[in-house]
């Protein structure tokens, strides 16, 4: 079976420090200087950091209760909304689904629930739903009173939406839906910024310098876009932004935190997006650009490596509205589509000398050009990489589609004992005391796993990760140093692990998982939801085999959460693999994969949360449907995995 692989964007919303709509990612004009909106902030400097530089979007007075991320989201999809509405009038009644990409979540809420738990106060359900990395999401959703199938929350740190935005292309493809809005968000937090601070990533200069001598790092910024994606032959002949006319993604597998130094991983990412959209002549590169040393020089290496010249021109985003983390990708696709549309080579902010150990065409003036194909980059924590073909045109080009098996399930339900872990993944037992148990958890069910079926049966596979819970406990810990000695004397070493991906990018380094690497939860079912996203990358082609990782670290933060939600989740993990092949370790097939988000009441509700959700699947006769679902603030999530067993 084939399907088209262009997706139209129809419509969108977006805010940033500049502004809303088209000014809140514009290319710039034709002559001019880039415009930059970072500024000394005033919160980041009461907190003692010594680089307290952001770019904050102009929310107006917040009510005490309000989150800047929920605000954020929910501004950045009425924005989507209202112009679909005047675009295509009864898309609300269409099949829509919602892949959204974030960084840090409900972070700011978060830490008030960190500190109330930590004096010993009651917490309420709303509170603790809305410290959830999926709690703007529920909120957001509740506003627009729909209901959105598929949906699901990436938690892939800065390459969250461009992998949200690929995702949704293969569910379009797929006929999953027939139109979705997809992106990210992510507000400025005191929590994120030391955590960059105290890994030395941060300016000491506004803007920041991407791809030049003496670039220090960037500066945070905060922002939200969301695109609405049709097939390209659903479109019609107007209203039309662009398209998506490719997709990749790949991992590391490398260092948690630092990128290859040769680019590697990002460079297949960029040549699977660029064979996607048949090979276009590739007129402007939208990076990464974060301006840190060891980035611009790997994302260097890669641009040179896939497009074979240093003559097309680079653009670095960031240095204007700051690293906008889990909403950088979509609002920097947003920027290339303004300049294809409006014939700009966009500038890139900064100063100074190009620096000979990271070379790229960076303009310090707009220049009067027509770009056609513009390539997106996206790179994170954990090694995950993203990218993106976006064009004025459509591509033509066809994808198959492949059947997708599953093994047996392997679940770890004791602590790991990390002596005996250590040896038999062959990782320094030292790097393991320096993680936390979300990661010892997970790569302890994937040792169970390849005891079964062999490592060679991971050989180039990605992982999708998916948790109830995410990484509270470990949030929890890393704001008590925050809140006890001041944002200036927090742990380098714990913060990477606040990120969800840190997961998959640990199971990508210890046993070599090249292929995409992302976590997800969009709610209590995200067990479910991480199997229903590996099928959709295996069914379209984007990785041969998906590792699938369930996971809670259940301590006393997480106790007081999950009692708050009503819910009981347990401590443990589970590990599958998705294949495309039939193999002697193959159990069942996957006849179908869902998840859903909506107003509760629209949907069913069944089945245990966390990664019990797929303990069925560990059994000698498994079951015919794997399905978990939730109902918190209003909101039902759920999925469900249809099988055919072998």
């Amino acid at each position: 079976m084939s399907s088209g692989a262009s997706c139209a964007i129809v419509a969108f919303g977006a805010v940033s420090a500049l502004g809303e709509g088209w000014d809140a990612a514009s290319a710039g004009e034709v002559g001019a200087r880039a415009r930059v909106a970072i500024a000394h902030d005033a919160e980041l400097a009461a907190c003692g950091l010594a680089r307290p530089f952001a770019a904050r979007v102009a929310l107006g007075p917040l009510d005490d209760d309000a989150d800047r991320a929920t605000k954020i989201l929910t501004r950045s999809l009425r924005a989507c909304a209202a112009s679909l509405d005047a675009a295509r009038p009864g898309w609300r009644a269409s099949r829509v689904g919602l892949a959204i990409g974030t960084s840090s979540g409900g972070m700011r809420t978060a830490q008030t629930l960190f500190a109330r738990v930590a004096r010993g106060e009651r917490i309420s359900s709303a509170l603790a739903a809305r410290s959830a990395y999926f709690g703007p999401l529920l909120d957001a959703v509740a506003d627009l009173g729909l209901t959105f199938s598929p949906a699901s929350l990436v938690l892939c740190a800065c390459a969250s939406s461009v992998l949200s935005i690929g995702l949704a292309s293969r569910w379009l493809a797929g006929h999953d839906c027939d139109l979705v809005l997809a992106g990210g968000f992510d507000a400025v937090s005191p929590f994120v910024a030391s955590g960059f601070e105290a890994l030395r990533a941060t300016t000491a200069t506004v803007p920041p310098r991407p791809f030049r001598e003496g670039r220090d790092g960037m500066a945070l910024g905060e922002a939200g876009g969301v695109l609405a994606l049709v097939r390209e032959e659903d479109a019609g002949p107007d209203h039309v932004i662009g398209y998506v006319r490719g997709f990749g993604a790949a991992a590391d597998a490398v260092h948690l935190t630092a990128p290859d130094r040769d680019g590697s991983g990002l460079a297949r990412a960029a040549r699977a997006a660029i064979e996607e959209a048949s090979r276009p002549r590739i007129d402007l590169v939208s990076a990464h650009g974060t301006a840190t040393p060891f980035n611009d020089a790997a994302e260097s290496r890669a641009i040179y490596e896939v497009l074979g010249s240093r003559d097309v021109p680079v653009h670095a985003f960031k240095a204007q509205v700051g690293h906008t983390l889990g909403a950088a990708g979509v609002l920097e696709s947003l920027v290339a589509l303004d300049a294809m549309a409006r014939g700009v080579l966009p500038a890139t902010a900064g100063e100074g000398a190009a620096d000979p150990a990271a070379p790229a065409c960076v303009l310090e003036w707009g220049e009067s050009s027509a770009p056609r194909s513009a390539l997106k980059l996206a790179s994170a924590f954990g090694g995950a990489n993203a990218a993106l073909v976006l064009g004025r045109d459509a591509s033509r080009a066809q994808r198959t589609e492949h059947d997708a098996w599953i093994t047996r399930a392997a679940r770890v339900s004791a602590p790991p004992d990390l002596a005996v872990l250590a040896a038999a993944i062959g990782v320094p037992h030292d790097r393991l005391a320096r993680a936390d148990a979300h990661v010892t958890w997970s790569l302890a069910a994937v040792a169970a796993l390849v005891s079964r079926i062999g490592r060679d049966a991971l050989a180039g596979a990605g992982v999708v990760v998916g948790t109830a819970a995410a990484t509270l406990e470990t949030n929890a810990l890393f704001a008590a140093r925050l809140r006890d000695r001041g944002a200036r004397f927090v742990e380098p070493r714990r913060f990477p692990y606040t990120s969800p991906n840190a997961v998959a990018g640990e199971c990508g380094i210890a046993f070599g998982l090249t292929g995409p690497g992302l976590s997800v939860g969009c709610g209590l079912h995200a067990a479910v939801e991480a199997l229903a996203v590996a099928w959709a990358l295996v069914r379209a082609g984007d990785a041969e085999r998906m590792l699938v990782v369930a996971v809670d670290d259940v301590a006393e933060l997480t106790c007081a959460w999950s009692a708050a939600l009503d819910v009981s989740l347990s401590p443990g993990a589970i590990a599958l693999l998705v294949t495309r092949d039939r193999g002697p370790s193959s159990s069942a097939r996957i006849r179908l994969a869902h998840t859903a988000l909506g107003p509760s009441g629209t949907l069913p509700v069944a089945g245990p949360v966390g990664h019990l959700a797929l303990a069925a699947l560990d059994a000698d006769v498994l079951p015919r449907r794997v399905t978990a679902s939730s109902i918190l603030l209003g909101t039902c999530a759920s999925a469900n995995v249809e099988l055919v067993p072998n």
